[in-house]
């Protein structure tokens, strides 16, 4: 049997792009797992402000990072590539924080090359990377302790110069790196993944998020050189927005009856039915003895 990590590295061999939605706890991975999306990205953003309500600034520690993505894991089908940082430290410790995904049950990760802890480049203004050599070391400690030989290896580079980008990414795909993962900051066209892409003979995973350029690449374009297409915090966004609208509403209603609330909401019904409360009820009924029934 195929397992999901061996039908992913076919699938970045042969095509087509697999497309990921963004998720930051159990719950948001059962909804994109529920979706026509391929898979599921555990957005450390993402994480960071759900478990620890604060910014993506490695505040968060390898194993609770791992213990959500676990906890994905225990509920979806689909594959998950999941956001390792910067590994945690050095090559060693990415060695660790590579066994511990993969244990987990992801198909692909991603190690980047800022210095740890790092700051995520979709907030803040400038990223510091670790020296070419170390950030190197990084993707062959990666690779190298890797068990299961499937298992993706995504290297992203966060330098701001575009001819750095393209010799480190080289190097990261000399280093055994099977996707390379730009940011948005470094280079500004279509023309520059090409570019990137025939550089490092690797596909690229991209992150596609709103109000970056990179998000505005037709299909056509992103699927010529991307292997990974990513909406990462889309989830997030969308349930922050949904609940400030709500709650804004509800307390202005306060002391009188419930009224219309800005955003809809899922019925009990459906909820119960997409967490899978039927079904548990079921298979516990299964292990039940009844009263006539016991010795």
């Amino acid at each position: 049997m195929t397992t999901l990590r061996q039908a992913l590295r076919q699938r970045i061999s042969h095509g087509p792009t697999v497309y990921f939605a963004g998720a930051q706890d159990a719950l948001s991975a059962l909804l994109v797992d529920q979706s026509d999306f391929d898979g599921v990205f555990s957005t450390g953003f993402g994480i960071s402000a759900s478990l620890l309500g604060q910014p993506d600034m490695e505040l968060y520690t390898l194993s609770e990072n791992v213990q959500v993505v676990d906890h994905m894991a225990n509920v979806v089908r689909k594959p998950i590539f999941a956001d390792a940082d910067t590994g945690y430290g050095n090559a060693l410790n990415v060695a660790r924080t590579v066994r511990a995904f993969e244990k987990a049950g992801v198909a692909a990760l991603s190690i980047e090359d800022q210095i740890s802890p790092k700051r995520c480049p979709a907030a803040t203004v400038t990223s510091l990377v670790v020296p070419m050599a170390d950030a190197v070391a990084r993707v062959r400690a990666a690779v190298d302790a890797r068990q299961d030989p499937d298992l993706l290896i995504v290297a992203r580079t966060d330098v701001a110069d575009p001819g750095e980008a393209l010799e480190r990414a080289a190097r990261f795909a000399e280093a055994g790196a099977d996707l390379i993962q730009p940011i948005s900051r470094t280079f500004s066209t279509y023309d520059d993944l090409v570019r990137l892409r025939e550089a490092c003979g690797r596909p690229l995973s991209l992150q596609l998020m709103e109000g970056t350029w990179m998000a505005q690449l037709d299909r056509a374009q992103i699927e010529s050189v991307a292997a990974f297409a990513t909406y990462p915090i889309v989830t997030l966004l969308s349930i922050v927005h949904a609940m400030q609208a709500n709650l804004a509403a509800l307390a202005a209603q306060r002391g009188a009856p419930m009224g219309a609330l800005p955003c809809g909401r899922t019925t009990m019904a459906d909820f119960k039915h997409l967490i899978g409360w039927h079904a548990l009820e079921e298979r516990q009924a299964s292990y039940e003895v009844g009263p006539a029934a016991k010795p």
